[in-house]
């Protein structure tokens, strides 16, 4: 099978998902707001945010071990490829529990002065707190197992997988909806057995499957092998967690200052933001591994032009998605909470600018770790992590309103991204002109014209079902003809037409309505 052929399957089964999980998701926000009240999801949202937080360790330990899974799949080396999975499951339950040492010892500063929350709901904060920890564990430990999916490219099991978990979401809620109890206790309790299903789920079909799924340190173990990934790990590592605390401290400083109500906002457009994300981390999933390969196998050149074509579709996926999404903010929050938090709808909307700059050159990022030198890169953006935190801190300190943390935010995502290219550029000369002029100055027009038209029915129709429907019809048609009359170039409006042949010449192939012909 081809590489085209390849991401598009692929592709097709992580949007299939997505579309699934994103719904579920949604609908599950919606019922766990309504159980628990405005306060109580506040208080899971500052104490256990850390869960959602543990997405970027999660990604960075993941693609860790992946670039090696991955460059030694192409090479065929099935002896180094068990090795690599021993020593990485040895590394990861290393990190488990560092992580989990860590988690511990930090309950006591956050419930001794640093957490701002009622007395009567302390009890219940530790249960959460004690449930993100167990939880963290089985996530950690699960890291090997995601990646040899995603260096055999089975986006089909992992999206089912996926599915599973979100059901299992929706399964809690609705339990905790009826459940009479302290549902907060009993949320945090079940949440946390959801990653160890995932867990066994994903071993038990990882070794069945995959020769190399063999758990033997002591035929398999390295020590050359163990230094090598250590140190990648410990840098992605170091990069993942000041991630982490950038945007948990920023829920904990907006809680020191404005309370569990302002941090109910804050999840909510962690919610909405992180819905929009999967569309650019579905693609990531199918274009990483094509970015790893390529540097791998030495063609440098095919590497470039599938990080330049990632970050313009990554950037583009979010317009397409996010100009509606802009206008009819209000509206769709009303439409799916009901009682709308305050600040929930400035801060979706600031988040979601601060998101599509960071996204765009995610792919950048991706192409950096697949050339491995990511020591310097790891540093310089973990230094840049803590600036934010400082600064929101003073800010709030002298007086200045809560959405200021998203402005702050806004810029250090900016200087991130120029940091970025600039490592970039020294790395392996990466073409950083070439790449502004295809990922700037076309989406931008086309994010204009989307703009332009897309807010016509807004003076014509009053705030309803109507107007979200008209406005969503409107950016689609502006954002498909921009796309390819301006958006596309010469070269990608023809591997555009050559992916279409190739989707349709598969429809054809399964076509009940077709004729056989008996010869």
């Amino acid at each position: 099978m081809s590489v085209a052929n390849r991401v598009i399957k692929n592709t097709g089964f992580l949007y299939a998902k997505m579309g699934i999980t994103m719904f579920i998701s949604l609908y599950t926000t919606r019922l766990v707001l309504n159980a628990l009240g405005a306060s109580d999801f506040g208080i899971f949202n500052v104490v256990g945010g850390a869960i959602a937080m543990l997405g970027f360790l999660h990604a960075a330990m993941s693609s860790a071990t992946q670039r090696f899974m991955s460059f030694y799949e192409g090479n065929g080396d099935i002896l180094k490829q068990k090795q690599i999975f021993n020593v990485s499951m040895a590394l990861h339950f290393l990190i488990a529990l560092i992580i989990g040492a860590i988690l511990v010892t930090a309950g006591y500063v956050f419930f001794n002065g640093v957490l701002n929350i009622p007395n009567e709901r302390i009890y219940a904060a530790k249960v959460i707190y004690a449930s993100l920890i167990i939880s963290t564990l089985f996530t950690v430990i699960s890291v090997p197992y995601e990646a040899v999916l995603n260096a055999h490219e089975n986006m089909l099991y992992y999206s089912i997988v996926g599915v599973i978990q979100s059901l299992l979401n929706l399964g809690v809620a609705l339990i905790i909806v009826q459940y009479a109890g302290d549902k907060l206790v009993l949320y945090g309790m079940l949440m946390a057995g959801i990653p160890l299903i995932v867990l066994t789920a994903m071993r038990v079909y990882c070794h069945r499957k995959y020769s190399e799924c063999v758990i033997d340190p002591k035929t398999y173990w390295q020590n050359g092998l163990m230094k090598e990934m250590t140190s990648f790990a410990s840098w992605n590592l170091l990069g993942a967690a000041s991630n982490m605390l950038l945007n948990y401290g920023q829920g904990i400083i907006i809680n020191n200052f404005f309370g569990v109500i302002a941090n109910t906002a804050q999840g909510i457009a962690n919610q909405i933001t992180g819905q929009l994300n999967a569309l650019t981390t579905t693609m990531m999933k199918a274009i990483n591994p094509v970015i790893a390969k390529n540097e791998g196998a030495g063609n440098r050149d095919g590497m470039v032009r599938a990080t330049i074509l990632g970050s313009k579709i990554s950037l583009l996926l979010m317009l397409f998605i996010f100009v509606p999404i802009w206008i009819e903010m209000p509206f769709i929050l009303k439409l799916w909470l009901k009682d709308v938090p305050l600040f929930a709808t400035l801060f979706c909307r600031l988040l979601m600018i601060n998101t599509i700059i960071g996204y765009s050159v995610l792919p950048v990022s991706s192409s950096l770790s697949a050339h491995g030198d990511i020591k310097k890169y790891k540093i310089v953006t973990s230094i840049l992590n803590f600036v934010p935190l400082l600064a929101i801190y003073i800010l709030f300190t002298s007086g200045y309103p809560v959405y200021f943390s998203y402005i702050v935010l806004g810029i250090h995502t900016v200087a991130t991204s120029i940091v970025t290219l600039v490592f970039a550029k020294k790395n392996y000369n990466f073409p950083v002109l070439i790449f502004l002029r295809k990922i700037v100055y076309r989406p931008l027009f086309v994010l204009f014209m989307m703009l332009l038209f897309s807010y016509i029915p807004e003076f014509f129709i009053r705030n309803s079902t109507a107007r979200l429907i008209c406005v969503f019809m409107s950016s689609t048609v502006t954002f498909a003809v921009c796309l390819w009359t301006v958006g596309f170039d010469k070269e990608e409006k023809t591997m555009a037409i050559h992916l279409f042949k190739s989707i349709t010449s598969k429809l054809r192939l399964f076509n009940p309505c077709k004729k056989k012909v008996y010869v």
